[in-house]
């Protein structure tokens, strides 16, 4: 293992330290030999490869580990190779080893392969023989005779009413049509729709509900349901007002995410609900156009940001004047119930509103509308909300004490100075903006937050896991999603990683903090920020040197994107109904926005020169073990979204495309924009 790696860091010197080669732009391979002779000598070289790969991943992350992969199985028979090239495939890229060769026939996905095998074959490959047993001549054992690697296959329900209902639930598109050609000689286009596929869409959501479902596997399901549905219409006569009811949906004025909206969509028109779904960025007359035009039975209304919850205000009291008593379903991760039972529903005086925490929870209130239930679901929950007697706070509302409370000059220049004792201001290499043109994909996806990005991003939850165990099914089930889809984006170029990053010479004025001109004299631009209450109360500009100092301090700035072909792609698979990609697509792409923001602020920590102060491992840099902070618009600390308009013309982030929507939020979704704190006591907190 140790040659290995001391060749791999030899070659890597070689190349990359004394002649310029990109690391990204090496492969090495740590080689490996059979296994299978019952030579003594042989017996640990599988491990010690696993080993080796897992050392260079860990000293070379950004280099690449590739493998002859069959290698490893030479000596058996072909079913025998089968297997054990699959499992140390498996366990190879557990590793770190970022491509096999290996033709792809003689590899299998390592669910569909008996459990008794795969622990025979681990067993082989880390050499665990004991007293009585030796894994080889397992290993030989079972296969012996063997033409072919058995596969584990699920037995389907006798009779094609309950098969159907099995093919919703597991997402199993292979024989369907033969299935709903053999149901269509029993039923009635129509009936096998409203009963035996609804009947697996609402095992589905109960197993959603329950967490015994992930969310990909939910819209693994809604594609099979849509293929099934477009078998049958050709067969069908069209009815006008077939649906069981029409929903018009939106994502709110300015606002440009829509994965939750499309989420809703998706679950009610595989449940048998027309969708009129507007897109991002709707002003409350098109909303209004359109429920008047579809004859809607509801309408709902989407939104990510603090922001967009003051919209959905404004448009229910529009929705009021205009008379209108259309159920209305709210939904976005900066709403909270008590907001929309409270300040919403007060704003909606001639209709009812409803908070809807997720996609299952619209179709039951969409349910709730078209069986008359809407109205005393409502009121119960009026009740249960009025008997806990709770109090009515707006999301993202901070009290007075938080967003005014100064510090008089006098104790703000004291904090500053003690803040400052000890703290060299760097110099940066220059002042002004830089473009990063473009950034290889593979070189972000080492700061990939990948639990974020599964729990997340994609729905996976942990389900009663511990960390290890989630840790252990993440790299088993969800890395290998993942490794498919980055292969898409290379192969399609849909991650465009760019950045316009820049330093800024600055200081502190009462809350504010004032950037100047490269001369240190000229102000052009100034943010101003909250405090926390109480005399020991914490702001962002407490960090930088006073304006009354001598010296200017220096702020960074940046804005990242991965570009808008990522949200282009993700709405032609949404529709062309390929909702798991979609899903898996627009979270990666937030994610590697994410791990992009990361890469540069580690670029600037470096050009700053305290790069030497931060965690060796990106495990550390994902905890914040480095110096300073990068701040984001729109949260606790800095909570001004309309500060992101002079940081984005300061930096000329139009160079890479990214703007602002008319509620300051940043176009590409897949972007992100901080302004870069140097000071090492500058963390996180809540104002």
């Amino acid at each position: 293992v140790e040659r290995k790696v001391e060749l791999a860091k030899r070659l890597h010197d070689f190349a990359c330290v004394k002649h310029g080669l990109p690391a990204y732009d090496l492969m090495f391979d740590p080689l490996t030999f059979t296994i299978c002779t019952g030579n003594e000598d042989d017996r640990k070289l599988g491990l010690w490869t696993l080993e080796a790969i897992e050392r260079i991943a860990e000293e070379l992350p950004e280099c690449q580990i590739v493998l002859g992969l069959s290698n490893i199985s030479f000596g058996l028979n072909p079913p025998a190779r089968h297997v054990l090239n699959s499992v140390f495939l498996d366990h190879a890229v557990k590793r770190g080893m970022t491509g096999a060769i290996v033709h792809f026939s003689k590899i299998m996905p390592l669910h569909q392969i008996p459990e008794n095998e795969v622990k025979i074959a681990e067993d082989l490959i880390f050499d665990r023989r004991a007293e009585g047993y030796d894994p080889l001549h397992a290993f030989m054992a079972l296969f012996e005779g063997r033409q072919s690697a058995a596969k584990v296959e699920k037995k389907r329900a006798e009779t094609v009413e309950e098969r159907l209902k099995e093919r919703i639930v597991d997402g199993d598109r292979k024989g369907l049509e033969d299935d709903l050609a053999e149901a269509m000689k029993k039923h009635p286009p129509l009936d096998i729709i409203n009963t035996y596929l609804l009947d697996g869409m609402k095992v589905v959501g109960e197993l959603f509900g329950a967490g015994k479902m992930q969310l990909p596997f939910v819209l693994q399901s809604a594609e099979t349901m849509k293929s099934a549905v477009a078998y049958l219409e050709p067969h069908m006569e069209r009815i006008e007002g077939q649906e069981k009811g029409i929903i018009v949906l939106a994502t709110v004025k300015g606002d440009v995410h829509d994965i939750g909206k499309n989420l809703v969509d998706i679950i009610l028109t595989n449940n048998g609900y027309k969708v009129v779904n507007l897109g991002i960025k709707q002003p409350i007359a098109t909303i209004i156009q359109a429920a008047e035009e579809h004859k809607a039975d509801a309408i709902g209304m989407s939104g990510l940001l603090v922001k967009s919850t003051v919209i959905m205000r404004e448009n229910l009291e529009e929705m009021t004047r205009h008379g209108m008593k259309t159920p209305v379903m709210l939904g976005g991760a900066a709403l909270t119930r008590n907001y929309v039972e409270t300040d919403c529903a007060q704003s909606y005086g001639s209709g009812q509103v409803a908070y809807a925490r997720d996609a299952f929870d619209g179709l039951n209130l969409m349910n709730k509308v078209i069986d008359g239930g809407f109205d005393a679901f409502l009121l119960d929950e009026r009740e249960k909300r009025n008997s806990r007697a709770t109090s009515s706070k707006a999301p993202g509302k901070t009290s007075k004490a938080a967003n005014d409370d100064e510090l008089d000059p006098v104790a703000a220049r004291a904090r500053r100075h003690k803040l400052a004792e000890g703290v060299q201001i760097p110099e940066p290499p220059f002042w002004g903006s830089r473009v990063i043109a473009r950034v290889p994909a593979r070189t972000v996806l080492s700061y990939l937050n990948e639990m974020t990005l599964y729990q997340f991003q994609w729905g996976f939850r942990k389900s009663g896991r511990t960390r290890a165990q989630y840790r252990k099914y993440a790299e088993q089930e969800l890395k290998p999603i993942l490794k498919r889809m980055l292969e898409t984006c290379e192969q399609e170029d849909i991650l465009v990683p760019q950045a316009v990053y820049g330093y800024w010479q600055a200081a502190a004025e009462g809350n504010d903090i004032v950037l100047f001109g490269e001369n240190g004299g000229t102000e052009v631009c100034r943010f101003k920020l909250p405090r926390q209450a109480g005399p020991d109360g914490k702001c962002l500009s407490d960090y930088f040197r006073d304006i009354d100092d001598a010296e200017r301090d220096v702020i960074g700035l940046q804005v990242v994107t991965m570009g808008s072909k990522a949200s282009d792609i993700a709405r032609e698979w949404f529709e062309g109904n390929r909702y798991q990609d979609y899903l898996y697509l627009h979270g990666l792409s937030v994610e590697m926005a994410e791990a992009m923001a990361e890469y540069v602020h580690k670029r600037m920590r470096a050009e700053l020169g305290f790069a030497s102060e931060e965690a060796a491992d990106m495990q550390g840099l994902l905890k914040q073990e480095y110096r300073g902070s990068r701040y984001s618009f729109g949260y606790p600390a800095c909570p001004n979204l309309a500060d992101q308009r002079p940081l984005l013309e300061l930096l000329g982030a139009e160079r890479i495309g990214v703007s602002l929507t008319d509620q300051d939020q940043l176009d590409p979704e897949q972007s992100t924009s901080a302004i870069v704190l140097h000071h090492p006591k500058a963390k996180y907190f809540n104002v």
